[in-house]
C-alpha cells in the first residue's frame, strides 16, 4: 500500500491517489451540494491491495467532515456501503433506501 495522500481534484471531479506511475482514481458528480460517486478506477496491476478501500474510506471521511452526504451510484461505493451499514449516516437517504441500509 502506498503513503501518498489522496485529494480532492475539483476541477477533474474526482479523488485521486498516486500509486507509483499510476492513479487511482474516484470520480464523482455534484448534485448540490452533496457528491454522487459515479466510479471508483484502480489500475489493474493494483488491484488486490486495498487501494479501492483506502479510497472510499477517504471520501466517506471527506463528506462526513464537510457535512455532505454521498450519492453512491458506483457499484464499487454501493457495496461498500451494503457491506458497512454502520456508516449510512452519511449517505444520502433515499440510497440508504435503495440500498437497504
Amino acid at each position: 500500500m502506498t503513503d501518498a495522500q489522496i485529494r480532492d481534484n475539483v476541477e477533474r471531479h474526482r479523488y485521486e491517489l498516486p500509486v507509483g506511475n499510476q492513479m487511482a482514481v474516484v470520480t464523482y458528480n455534484l448534485s448540490e451540494p452533496n457528491p454522487m460517486i459515479t466510479e471508483t478506477l484502480v489500475p489493474q496491476a493494483l488491484e488486490g491491495q486495498g487501494i479501492a478501500s483506502r479510497l472510499a474510506k477517504d471520501v466517506i471521511a471527506d463528506a462526513t467532515e464537510r457535512g455532505l452526504l454521498i450519492l453512491p451510484v458506483c457499484p464499487f461505493f454501493s457495496a461498500y456501503f451494503q457491506k458497512h451499514p454502520e456508516l449510512a449516516q452519511v449517505v444520502h437517504p433515499r440510497y440508504r433506501d435503495i440500498l437497504g441500509i
